[in-house]
Parts: structure tokens; sequence; C-alpha cells
């Protein structure tokens, strides 16, 4: 009897071990990938330029509409993208292809720099009384690339609903990151500069972190 007490205690054990080690790898791999598609680095410069001439505090308010509307945005395609996917007859796998080629597309151009001055461009032609929702929250931080991974990272663990848990917690832990360099744009200003070359070579290398997440996705 105490033989079995312990050989069910050791599976149990091991059971839970494997689970805490795949929801650890779970975790890490959606942040990486949420962290290199939204990329922080690279909106910092640019919310800096959006909010020229606001004060901290009006910089903090826009900083937490914006991050507030991209994670409702955000979390909408991650719970009913799939679903909308297959009421309009695109499966997944088809899907998991097309976004692929999107994030790839989306990397060349930040290898190329061209992805910056782009949203920088955006920025200045759109930019009204409150700039928070359009552009920033949308397409600048929950663009087509984020919309896009959320679904195919929620869509790889449908039915498992604390995977798919965790890929929201992620989300968001990515989005707390985008806040606070947001919210310490003005400080960043003054030490970096809007086109440092420490935002360029942190950009770069997000770019070939998307790259390779991009193939993933493809294969």
């Amino acid at each position: 009897m105490v033989r079995l007490l312990r050989a069910g205690l050791a599976q149990r054990k091991l059971a839970w071990t494997k689970g805490t080690y795949l929801q650890t790898e779970l975790a890490i791999s959606a942040f990486v990938t949420l962290f290199v598609i939204i990329d922080p680095i690279g909106l910092t410069p640019v919310f800096v330029a959006i909010t020229a001439g606001k004060t901290v505090r009006q910089r903090r308010s826009i900083a937490l509409r914006a991050v507030l509307t991209a994670a409702g945005i955000l979390a909408a395609f991650g719970i009913a993208g799939e679903l909308v996917l297959t009421q309009i007859g695109i499966g997944l796998p088809a899907f998991r292809i097309s976004g692929g080629i999107l994030l790839f597309l989306t990397a060349i151009e930040m290898l190329f720099e061209r992805r910056t001055p782009r949203r920088e461009k955006t920025a200045e032609e759109d930019e009204g009384p409150d700039p928070a929702v359009f552009p920033l929250a949308m397409p600048l931080i929950g663009g087509p690339g984020a919309m896009t991974t959320m679904i195919l990272l929620t869509g790889q663990y449908s039915g498992e609903a604390s995977n798919q848990v965790m890929v929201h917690v992620m989300m968001v832990a990515v989005l707390m990151i985008v806040f606070l360099m947001f919210i310490s744009s003005s400080l960043l200003e003054r030490v970096l500069g809007t086109r440092g070359s420490i935002w360029s070579h942190a950009s770069w290398a997000c770019s070939w972190q998307r790259c390779r997440c991009s193939s993933c996705w493809m294969v």
C-alpha cells in the first residue's frame, strides 16, 4: 500500500513538473513573439513624436488610454479571431501561412528601416486632438501583425483554456512594458533622443527575431 501511495505521488509530481515546464515554455514563447511583433522599443520614439508639446500628465493619460484600447482589441482577436475565420471559411493552416508572410514582410521593413518612418508619417498625417485610439492603439500598437499573432497563438491551443489565458497574460505583460516606456518617454527623449543609435540597434535585433517567428508560423 505504501509503495502504491509513493508511486501515485511520484506520478502526480512528475505530471505537475511537466505541466509547469510546458506552461513556462509557452509563456516565454508567447512573450518573446508578442514583444518583437508589437515592438515597444520602436514605438517609443513614435510616441514621442506624436505627443510633442504635451505635458507629462497628458502623455501619461494618452499612453494609458492607448494601451487599454489596444488590449481590448487584441483580446477580442485572441478570443474570437479563430471563430470569425471559421465562419468565413478560412482554415487556421492557411491563415498561419498568410500570417507568417505578413510578419516576414514587416520584419523586412524593420531591417531596412522603413517601418519607423512610415509610422511617423502616419502619426503626422492622422494626429488629432486625441491620438490615443488612432493612430496609437490602432494601427501602431494593435496593428495587423499583433492581431495576426494573437489569432495564431490562441489557435495553437484551442480547447486548452489555461494556455489561452497564459497567451493573454503575456499580451498584457508586453502592453505594460509599452505603457512603462511611453510614460518614461520624456526621460528617454532627453537621454537618447528620438533617433538614437540604441533605438536603431534594439529595433534591428527585434526585426531578426520577427523573421524567425514568421518562418516558424509558415512551417
